[in-house]
This record gives C-alpha cells, sequence and structure tokens, in this order.
C-alpha cells in the first residue's frame, strides 16, 4: 500500500476487526439460538456474542478516530474485550493509533 500514513493502516485494522467481530458476534448469537436446547442452558451463554456484537459497533464507530488519544485508548480497550480475531485487529489498530498519537506529540 504505498502512499498509505500509518494513520490510514490503525483506521483499516479497526474497521475491519469491528466488522469481523459484529459478523462472527451474530453468527454466534444465532447458534445460540437455533442450536438444540440440551448443549446449553437457557440465554445465559448467548451473552457473550451480544457482547461482541456491541464491542464491534463500537470499534467501526471508533475507527474513524483512530489517530486520536482518547479512540485509541477505546479501540484497545474494545479489542481485549471483544476478543478472536476481531478484537485483535481492533487492539492492533488501536496500539498503531496511539503509536500515531504520541509520535506526532513527541
Amino acid at each position: 500500500m504505498p502512499g498509505t500514513s500509518v494513520s490510514q493502516i490503525a483506521y483499516y485494522l479497526a474497521l475491519i476487526g469491528g466488522i469481523i467481530m459484529v459478523i462472527l458476534g451474530l453468527l454466534s448469537f444465532i447458534g445460540y439460538s437455533f442450536g438444540p436446547s440440551f448443549l446449553h442452558w437457557g440465554w445465559g451463554f448467548a451473552y457473550g456474542s451480544i457482547v461482541t456484537i456491541i464491542c464491534g459497533v463500537i470499534a467501526i464507530i471508533g475507527a474513524k478516530s483512530a489517530s486520536t488519544l482518547v479512540w485509541a485508548i477505546v479501540l484497545i480497550i474494545v479489542g481485549l474485550i471483544g476478543g478472536g480475531l476481531g478484537g485483535l485487529l481492533v487492539l492492533l489498530g488501536g496500539i498503531i493509533g496511539l503509536v500515531t498519537v504520541l509520535a506526532k506529540k513527541a
């Protein structure tokens, strides 16, 4: 990607990670909803997929501002909470965004 700045890479990582988190969270939620009832005990196990969906939406919203200090920290926290491959991409995007913010101040 010639001509791509580091803040754009942080944006792309956070955006792709957020999309993956939403998709995998929805697939997980659908799996819990339509799966056999003897494999899980009520709605207790579906909360993890709801948290992943919410974290993915927050990551998609905050990806545009990944090069600001507050949103970089928020993306790091969301990536840690969301987990999985999408969470890892959001975490990396937040770390790269944080590095660009701190490099601009130095």
